[in-house]
């Protein structure tokens, strides 16, 4: 069984009990960053996100059935107050707890359904490398992220500006992952290396990535294949390795093979591990 799986087996196993990322990371066997990788890249959705789209499903439907207690079903979805508990619902179903008991159905909700994972999904990687690489001064187009969605577009602005900025090294780009929090947001940069920050554009962003040891992997195929090997890659590839995954930037390397007009010519997915 697989990263996420566990993790799905144990929220629906104890999706009314006490859960936290760190209760469940222990469960599947890795860090808190890791399962929250993992489990993004397997499902498209934060497991902070799914845990709280569970419990106000399983909620809505209690309160369809007419539970008279909202409180007490506040409680068992893991809300300290009523308030709270309105807050999150009218958020996730855009109606009130008293609105869907009183319509006693759960109707157009949105109700979100357990999840199963779909091992059709993964892929084949080659053996990966272990790679020590000294600091990195990462430049380029920075955009908060709750899913992959918006990348590409993301790539499509920034490409006019590569080849173009002063002191880059080399013709290499690199899609930079970095400042996770736990509701499964992050940071994704369009960038390349630099030899300093240049002062131009401003509205740039500048990350120094400090010196790192890296587990590599190569994508081969498609570039809208990738999510398959992340998902290989974090589910299956780093847990059977051995090696613990550093809490830092991982990121896409871009090599003068890879042809950004047809997606073909491999990728590079370095993931920082804790060097043994």
């Amino acid at each position: 069984m697989n990263v996420t799986s566990k993790a799905l087996w144990y929220i629906e196993s104890h999706l009314s009990g006490e859960l936290s990322l760190d209760t469940v990371a222990g469960i599947a066997g890795v860090s808190r960053f890791h399962l929250s990788r993992a489990f993004s890249a397997s499902t498209g959705i934060s497991l902070v996100a799914y845990l709280r789209g569970r419990r106000l499903s399983e909620a809505a439907r209690m309160l369809a059935e007419g539970a008279p207690d909202i409180l007490a079903v506040a409680l068992d979805a893991g809300y300290g107050s009523h308030e709270a508990f309105t807050r999150a619902f009218r958020q996730q179903f855009g109606l009130t707890p008293e609105q869907v008991r009183g319509q006693a159905h759960c109707g157009k909700l949105n109700l979100l359904e357990p999840l199963r994972m779909n091992q059709s999904t993964v892929t084949t990687l080659a053996a990966l490398r272990l790679v020590r690489s000294e600091a990195l001064l990462i430049f380029g187009l920075g955009e908060r992220c709750e899913s992959n969605a918006g990348i590409p577009a993301q790539w499509n602005r920034f490409l006019p500006h590569f080849g173009n900025i002063p002191g880059q090294v080399g013709r290499v780009a690199y899609g930079v992952m970095c400042n996770t929090d736990d509701a499964g947001s992050y940071e994704y940069i369009c960038g390349v290396e630099v030899t300093e920050f240049p002062a131009y554009p401003a509205e740039f962003t500048r990350l120094r990535i400090p010196p790192q040891t890296y587990t590599v992997f190569e994508h081969r195929e498609h570039i809208s294949a990738i999510g398959a090997s992340f998902k290989t890659i974090w589910n299956d590839a780093l847990p059977a390795s051995g090696y613990k995954v550093a809490d830092g930037p991982f990121f896409e390397r871009y090599g003068e093979n890879f042809d950004g007009r047809t997606g073909l010519g491999g990728v590079e997915i370095w993931i920082p591990v804790v060097a043994q």
